[in-house]
């Protein structure tokens, strides 16, 4: 091959060099064939009609002097016939030849228009916006490719048509629309037409203004006739026309581009270029006789050589003749057109033999002759189309079975991209910065199974067919059931190796992106990538509400799977050359890069809160442990919002006017917008005012970014891997951190950067896809409950099983659908190698935040995302990937488990950590965790140590931290070990199914008596904590018990009223939420008391006798609220109101007989003595809440019968799967104790006068005196206001000593 040379060197070849050789020349220039044998070969390379009949002999002799006129006159022939039919072709159109959307005038509402004005993006309520151009006769067509699946109206209108942001097109009377996302037509009124469309469809609207019809395609598939007879007559002209809400996008063709789908009879609204076509096509077909003659100089004779072994050798007459078909060729390749219809189809056939693409070197050569015989800003411009029309090919090709479009495409892409000088430019300029490029690593989920040929590749469908009471389903089978299964199995097999070569294809993208040994001349391609990569996730974080911008999370998880595929490719490859290094399996990010400066995380929250906090805060921890001095200039920058606003204003003085990206330089950013492959969106449309936005500055102005250090632009590869004494991002080794080889610094970016990814929206949109699965469960429970009916339905009914039978076809045809179309999500989303990738971040995470942890102060510059993503990937593990993978499969699960339990222990209390959302987010993981018994053991494995720091910070007092959450995990330890505690669902609601039974709070109780004990310890040990635990505690019971009740009056007095009245559906979640608090917080302290009784009963400890009033007190408050005879919360447990259902009699009440029947029945004879005494001596006791607990009231107490009512009273006794014979024999001891004590203690009290009374309770007589004011109360008042005031009830004096007060005698 000869060795071809690029601009900057010391020989450059230019078109303009070779159209100057002349006869004159060729004397000083060697290797020139003979005239006979020159004039034969142009002859054969560029052949004339005239000349095709003339023998060799009798033609005009050809040379490169005369080659230039022969050429011009071989590209003119047949166009002046063109010409003329194409202005006859005119007729029946007005407007301009391109054909754009109107930005000046004809649009309503707020819109985001694409460069070419053929992309569009919703950023209203329901934007609309029309064509330039108009048709009042003849049969016309345009293309709309469907980027978003919502409500849209695509179709034509009028010029008089008004459009609001209420009614676009369609919803006026000379307007005529089809909606995909709701599967109707609209003119005026509504009905139902066609298919349900998807992102990735291309929609054709057709109208006929002859006949006066209009009908619309679906990838070219006709949906019929929408409308007939529409209006037509003078004055009538139809604009394509579109009507979106917000974020919905589309993009336009209207003939810009080959019509994909055309409809015979009917012409484009723009026409094509024929002339521009006709020369293109004939140039090409020169450069193939190039390509496949030879030339034997020795014979003097032409020869045919194969196209596929063809290579420029240097031979100057072959240069030249290229270099005149270049010369004319490079100006028609930069029109979009031409490349799409010419050269990407001549590439696509070069490639259509099979084989792999090495196996095809003629595309490599031809992007060689390129770059050499094309001028710069051509050949960039044409690469740049090239890229624009692969990647929309790819994204709206319909899914055929065996994917063949789409691995056509991703083969193309990756012949050229294989290209080294071909690739560095385009991901330099194009990739990230123009193009929608994540769209190559995304394989669309076909809407609908049977275009897609699902059902030839899964003729078998299976769901499951068994359930249990709650809905979830059984594993038993039958063996007809089985073989379905297995079948379905197999047909997804099969889709799945389809999926994995075109996911195989991807990768190899993405591999030669990161390339970096092709140094070379210029940087290598990882490095590039690295820069872009940054710059795109920089915009992914910072722009979360802004869809001009936001990559699509679809997009998301399929990039980052092949990112990680690659990522662990090369990383284990460097592990091969370098033995010290780590498996990728081993794979972590260093804590340097979290505080070195090398990376930038844009202003992401770090655990310890802004960087220009942490910096300021650590700077002397950042210097003697990782010695890294903070410059002080940068300590004192101004904010990074002044920074963008002066940088903003520095690029736009500096930008010359109308300075567009000449020569196909990049644009400023990149654009997720309606156009699949477009750059940014400048033009935002307004009905208020239209302004052409400023390009954003380009992150390359760095001048006062001192903050970051580093901009993404700037760095080299030097800075990243680092050299001699340059640790790159390395920078800064802790002394803790080990001292070895991680891997090259350029993968540790890229990692880092993956796990950004999952942050952003790729654990979102894996929760959001496993609703397809939920839709299969819930359509085959509708299944098996219609089966169950058909077979109990009595066969004199034969309306009724009509019906069924009806519904029986109906849910079964849906499932079909689901099945395969389930088949398809799981092998592309939640397949076990997609687990496999999860569950390696979720490993990554981990040791991450390991190694950070040990950096000691410096943990608090980690960004929070590695703690987002370490407890979300867990989740997504075990609520997505299963039951179709499980986690036990997984290497290493156990271990993960239990490091996963130490972090989440250790840092859901650590003082490292300042975000409130973090913190939450923590809890609410512990929270979840131990509601499993797999991850529960888990936390019982790690060291004692933990586990006993990790219960000391539960039972830290719950004032200034999420109390609801910390209550919640002290419950779930305790659940099943409880009075009546064994339940997984509330009686009263087991005859309801559960909207997820795979909440935690549904889970079957699993307690932890480890984790109970060491708790016990806590509390016996250090009895400071132990009271100021028990008074929080207390505290929140009666503030949710007292907002329970208030809210429950409001409820009941907005059912009374005679008026309709709805409570607000908030309202009933917050009463809700409060009782299941107030039932959590009783159950704490049944299980304090249980676990050590002595805390409320031995009251040689101080604050036992205050604790136990304070219990006694609350206990006979909700005692009384709930058993009151027809009170206000029986009236609301009967009205059963949606968001009430848990509140109920048994619940609260359960909980208050455990506490009871701890310190009353199993306690020492002197606690018992104790705790009756205390029970009986508050005021608020009453006999007769005991005796609801089993059913008896006041009446039948005293011996009385009572009248016969309606519904049954409240008892334990109606439970016995609830409570144990053992629990009702407590109980009924429990009763009968009481009974007689109170008996005794009414016949024993002595009668106190009121001015004996504390005046602050008036229940108890006058027991102590405060100093230094002398002012006077019972002991249980002072003592509870003494642990949250010291002062004085009175007079506001500070307390300083309380005494024993002891009523003098009377003198009398």
């Amino acid at each position: 091959m000869w060795k071809m040379t690029s601009k900057g060197s010391s020989t450059s070849y230019s078109r303009r060099s070779y159209r100057l050789t002349s006869d004159t020349e060729k004397s000083k220039v060697t290797g020139f064939v003979n005239d006979k044998l020159l004039s034969n070969y142009l002859h054969h390379t560029f052949p004339s009609s005239e000349n095709a009949q003339l023998a060799a002999t009798s033609r005009k002799p050809l040379n490169f002097q005369n080659l230039n006129e022969h050429l011009d006159r071989l590209l003119s022939e047949g166009l002046n016939n063109e010409t003329e039919d194409k202005d006859q072709n005119m007729d029946g159109r007005l407007g301009p030849a391109t054909v754009v959307l109107d930005h000046t005038s004809g649009f309503e509402g707020l819109l985001l228009v694409d460069d070419d004005l053929l992309g569009v993006v919703g950023h209203s309520n329901f934007s609309s916006i029309r064509a330039t151009s108009c048709v009042y006769k003849g049969k016309w067509m345009y293309e709309v490719l469907i980027s978003s699946q919502g409500l849209m109206q695509i179709g034509w209108c009028t010029l008089h048509c008004r459009f609001n942001q209420e009614e676009g097109v369609g919803d006026t009377s000379d307007s005529y629309a089809y909606d995909g996302n709701r599967v109707r037509k609209w003119n005026v009124t509504t009905t139902n037409y066609g298919k349900a469309w998807a992102a990735g469809d291309i929609v054709t609207c057709v109208i006929d203004l002859d006949e006066g019809k209009i009908a619309f395609c679906l990838n070219g598939i006709s949906l019929g006739i929408a409308f007939e007879d529409i209006r037509l007559g003078p004055g009538i002209a139809y604009f394509p026309a579109i009507s979106l809400s917000f974020k919905e996008s589309v993009a336009f063709n209207f003939g810009n581009r080959p019509i994909r789908y055309p409809v015979e009879g009917y012409r484009p609204m723009q026409d094509p270029p024929e002339a521009d076509l006709v020369k293109a096509h004939k140039l090409l077909g020169y450069l193939k006789n190039v390509i496949t003659t030879g030339m034997d100089t020795q014979e003097g004779i032409l020869t045919e050589q194969d196209s596929a072994l063809w290579q420029a050798q240097g031979e100057p007459t072959v240069l030249i003749t290229l270099a005149h078909i270049f010369n004319r060729f490079a100006p028609l390749m930069c029109k979009v057109y031409l490349v799409e219809d010419v050269l990407m189809t001549y590439f696509l056939g070069i490639l259509e033999g099979g084989g792999a693409v090495d196996e095809h070197p003629l595309i490599q050569h031809l992007l060689d002759l390129m770059w050499l015989l094309m001028e710069d800003y051509e050949v960039q411009e044409c690469l740049k189309q090239l890229m624009m029309s692969l990647l929309r090919a790819y994204r709206f090709s319909p899914i055929i079975p065996d994917l063949g479009l789409q691995i056509h495409y991703l083969r193309l892409s990756i012949a050229i991209l294989k290209h080294e000088k071909t690739r560095k430019y385009l991901l330099n300029n194009v990739t990230f910065d123009v193009l929608r490029s994540v769209v190559f690593f995304f394989i669309k989920t076909p809407l609908r199974v049977e275009e897609a040929g699902l059902e030839e590749l899964i003729p078998t469908t299976w769901w499951p067919t068994r359930f249990d009471k709650e809905g979830k389903e059984v594993k038993e089978e039958s063996a007809e059931e089985r073989l379905r299964r297995r079948a379905y199995e197999r047909g997804c097999q099969r889709l799945k190796k389809r999926i994995e070569v075109v996911e195989e294809l991807q990768v190899q993208i993405l591999k030669l992106f990161l390339s970096n040994k092709d140094k070379g001349s210029s940087e290598a391609s990882r490095y590039i990538f690295l820069n872009k990569f940054r710059k795109f996730l920089q915009e992914n974080a910072s722009n979360r509400g802004n869809p001009a911008i936001i990559c699509p999370p679809e997009y998301m998880v399929c990039f980052l799977h092949r990112l990680i595929a690659a990522l662990r490719s090369y990383w284990d490859e460097y592990r091969r050359r370098n033995p010290s290094a780590i498996l990728s399996e081993d794979a972590y990010v260093p804590p340097q890069l979290f505080f070195n400066g090398k990376v930038d995380y844009f202003d992401l929250q770090r655990l310890g809160g802004l960087l220009s906090h942490l910096k300021k805060t650590l700077k002397d921890d950042l210097a003697s442990k990782a010695n890294i001095i903070i410059d002080p200039a940068e300590i004192s920058a101004i904010s990074m919002d002044d920074l963008d606003e002066d940088d903003e204003n520095v690029t736009q003085q500096q930008r010359p006017g109308g300075a567009a990206a000449a020569g196909g330089g990049a644009l400023a950013r990149p654009s997720w917008l309606s156009s699949p492959t477009l750059g940014r969106a400048n033009r935002f449309l307004s009905t208020a005012a239209v302004s052409l936005m400023n390009p954003r500055r380009s992150l390359a102005t760095v001048e006062k970014v001192k903050v970051r250090t580093l901009t993404v632009e700037q760095r080299t590869e030097e800075d990243i891997e680092g050299s001699h004494g340059n640790d790159g991002l390395l920078l800064g080794r802790p002394p803790d951190e080990p001292d070895h080889p991680i891997t090259e610094k350029s993968l540790l970016e890229i990692l880092d950067g993956a796990i950004m990814m999952y942050n952003l929206s790729v654990h979102q949109q894996l929760g959001k896809m496993v609703g397809v699965s939920d839709d299969v469960h819930e359509y085959a429970v509708a299944l098996k409950d219609t089966e169950d009916k058909i077979a109990r339905c009595p066969t004199k009914r034969k309306d009724i099983l009509d019906e069924l039978t009806k519904s029986q076809k109906v849910f079964s045809a849906k499932l079909n659908h689901l099945s395969r179309r389930l088949a398809w999500i799981n092998a592309t989303i939640y397949s076990k190698e997609k687990m496999l990738d999860i569950y390696w971040l979720l490993q990554v995470c981990i040791r991450v935040i390991e190694h950070s942890d040990q950096t000691k102060t410096l943990f608090a510059f980690m960004p929070e995302f590695y703690m987002n993503v370490a407890m979300n990937s867990y989740s997504a593990l075990k609520n997505y990937f299963s039951p179709v993978n499980s986690m036990d499969e997984l290497p290493g699960y156990q271990e993960t488990l239990s490091r996963l339990a130490a972090i989440l222990a250790k840092h859901f209390a650590d003082s490292r950590i300042v975000g409130t959302d973090i913190k939450d987010s923590l809890m609410q993981a512990l929270a979840s965790y131990v509601c499993y018994p797999h991850s529960l053991r888990a936390v019982e494995r790690i060291p004692e140590e933990q586990r006993v720091a990790m219960m000391k910070n539960l039972l830290a007092p719950y004032e200034q931290r999420p109390w609801a959450q910390t209550n919640w995990i002290l419950v779930r330890l305790w659940r099943g070990c409880g009075f009546g505690y064994r339940y997984t669902r509330l009686p009263h609601l087991l005859k309801s199914k559960p909207e997820d039974a795979n909440m935690p709070s549904l889970q079957k109780p699993c307690p932890s008596t480890l984790l109970q004990q060491h708790m016990a310890d806590l509390l016996r040990s250090d009895s400071e904590m132990a009271a100021s635990f028990l008074n929080s505690v207390l505290n929140q019971l009666n503030w949710a018990f007292s907002e329970f009740i208030g809210m429950i009056q409001e409820i009941q007095q907005a059912a009374e009223r005679p008026e309709r009245n709805f409570v607000d559906s908030r309202q009933l979640k917050v009463c809700a939420t409060c009782f299941d608090l107030s039932v959590s917080l009783l159950r704490v302290l049944e299980m304090t008391i249980t676990l050590v009784p002595e805390i409320f009963l031995n009251w040689s400890r101080p604050s036992a006798e205050l604790l136990l009033r304070r219990l006694a007190q609350l206990i006979n408050q909700v005692l009384n609220r709930v058993t009151a005879e027809k009170n206000l919360f029986d009236r609301v447990v009967n009205l059963r109101l949606p968001g009430l259902e848990s509140v109920d009699h048994y619940p609260i009440l359960v909980a208050v007989t455990g506490i009871l029947v701890r310190i009353l029945v199993d306690s020492d004879v002197q606690g018992i003595q104790r705790a009756t005494a205390v029970l009986l001596a508050d005021p608020c006791f009453q006999l007769r809440s005991i005796q609801y607990l089993l059913g008896e009231n006041e009446l039948a107490a005293i011996g009385a019968t009572s009248p016969p009512t309606e519904k049954k009273h409240f008892s334990l006794q109606a439970y016995p799967d609830y409570i144990s014979l053992e629990e009702l024999g407590k109980v009924e001891g429990l009763l009968s104790h009481l009974t007689r004590e109170s008996k005794q203690a009414a016949a024993t009290a002595m009668p106190t006068s009121e001015e004996d009374l504390c005046p602050i309770c008036y229940a108890h007589p006058i027991s102590a005196v405060f100093r230094p004011c002398s002012h006077k109360s019972c002991k249980a008042c002072i003592n509870q206001h003494l642990m949250n005031s010291k002062d004085c009830f009175f007079c506001k004096a500070t307390i300083t000593a309380v005494d024993d007060y002891t009523k003098p005698s009377s003198s009398s």
